[in-house]
């Protein structure tokens, strides 16, 4: 039948550029450039050229017997012989004018949507876990904690499910369950991840309604807005969709600034040049800015004097970090920067509905938040938001405290926030700079009596 042997597939080698070996009866062997060797039929249906990849060579099924036919199936690693096979089922297919390349996708779709719910699930976690998910990877504390939801709240009544059995329903009793039983928080969790679950798999091409885009968050629980503090996965969702809204480059830096430092808006908005020293990379405000009554000392991260010469650069002429659009000698509105995020949460919202709106101050509440959750020292985390301790004389003699490892500390809040966007864990950095805070020695130590 063909002019292929074993043999001559064993010994072909791969070349520069895919180059094809003709078996016969349309079918040939294409040999790509990484070696692999695949049989496609090449044919007409009802006037269309098409091309249909059998299945991969495959020398290890080449040295068995060859399978029945009712085995085999279009895209497997076949030997020379099942591929005949698998060719005369499509040249019978061809000659009744029907498409093998066409019924071979829709065969996959299909096995596809016959997935319960519980299998897409796990190929969600597994697609947010994988490195190779790129920007589609989410941190691990993330993913641990969706797994958890999902294990004890969802699991044993979705699990079993195709996806069209879940309505939006169904899934709302479901939510008003769970947050009967655990609270609303875990019941807003539960539709989220119903949500991502079915995002997938129409990303995955499955032709399904979604049913969580039924209901909204707030016909479950609303939460009160001035306890906002961004998780991990909305930071990046948030500093993702600054970067495409419609303001001023130096605007959406200056957003990522107060997110590094961790200081009150007033502070930013009325920082002057004359507080930024460069050569110690630290920003001192003055006492009579400061709410506490006592001058305040920022460390700044590399990232952070990255942006400060980019302001310098654009308002080198000001006496402020930021000066108002008009005016150079005044400085940016209060409104300023609210507006900015205000438009990146628009965005934000055009993939994620319930994506919940945050102030300016919430990004100091994100910064302690980040710190806490990392389990830095709380004495330097109160120390870098200016809180003022609550005995007197410490909180005069500790004005210039903890400035080493704070400095370490808030390069690896930057540090994390970067990590973070590349949809990466920030576990070693965290690790890393408290190893190296924890090494510093006296004479590093800057009040010392």
């Amino acid at each position: 039948m063909g002019k292929l042997t074993d043999k001559e597939l064993k010994n072909l080698k791969p070349k520069s550029k895919l180059y094809k070996v003709t078996d016969g009866d349309g079918m040939h062997a294409a040999v790509t450039p990484t070696g692999v060797i695949s049989f496609r039929y090449q044919y007409r249906v009802n006037g269309r050229q098409e091309v249909l990849t059998i299945g991969r060579y495959s020398a290890v099924a080449a040295r068995k017997l060859t399978r029945e036919a009712d085995a085999l199936e279009y895209g497997m690693q076949v030997s020379l012989a099942e591929a005949r096979t698998l060719l005369g089922r499509a040249r019978c297919q061809v000659e009744r004018g029907e498409s093998p390349s066409k019924a071979k996708v829709e065969k996959r779709t299909a096995s596809a949507a016959a997935l319960t719910f519980g299998g897409w699930a796990e190929a969600y976690f597994k697609h947010k876990a994988d490195p190779k998910s790129g920007a589609e990877r989410l941190a691990d504390s993330t993913l641990a904690m969706r797994r958890s939801v999902y294990d004890r709240a969802i699991a044993s009544e979705l699990s079993k499910l195709k996806l069209q059995e879940i309505t939006p329903q169904r899934l709302k009793r479901l939510c008003d369950e769970v947050k009967e039983k655990r609270g609303p928080a875990v019941a807003v969790h539960v539709r989220e991840i119903v949500l991502l679950v079915f995002r997938h798999a129409q990303a995955c091409g499955l032709d399904v309604s979604n049913p969580a885009e039924s209901i909204r968050t707030s016909a479950i629980a609303t939460f009160e807005p001035r306890d906002r503090a961004l998780s991990p996965s909305e930071i990046r969702a948030a500093l993702a969709a600054l970067d495409h809204v419609s303001a001023a480059p130096t605007l959406r830096l200056a957003v990522k600034f107060v997110l590094l430092t961790g200081v009150r808006k007033s502070e930013f908005i009325d920082a002057t040049w004359t507080e930024i020293d460069f050569a110690s990379a630290r920003w001192t405000i003055p006492a009579e800015r400061m709410k506490s009554g006592k001058t305040h000392i920022v460390p700044l991260s590399d990232q952070a004097l990255d942006i400060l010469t980019a302001f310098r650069t654009m308002f080198g002429a000001s006496r402020y970090l930021h000066p108002g659009r008009y005016d150079s000698e005044t400085p940016i509105s209060n409104a300023t920067l609210n507006r900015v995020i205000d438009a990146a949460v628009k965005r934000v919202r055009e993939n994620a509905p319930d994506f919940q709106s945050f102030g300016v101050h919430d990004l100091r509440r994100t910064f302690s938040t980040g710190l806490n959750r990392a389990k830095f020292d709380d004495r330097w985390i109160e120390m870098s938001l200016a809180h003022a301790p609550r005995n007197r004389i410490a909180s005069v003699y500790n004005v210039n405290r903890y400035l080493a490892e704070r400095k370490i500390m808030l390069q690896c809040w930057a540090d994390m926030l970067d990590a973070w966007m590349r949809g990466e864990s920030a576990k070693e950095l965290i690790a890393d700079a408290k190893r190296r805070a924890a090494d510093i020695h006296d004479d590093e130590l800057d009040d010392d009596l």
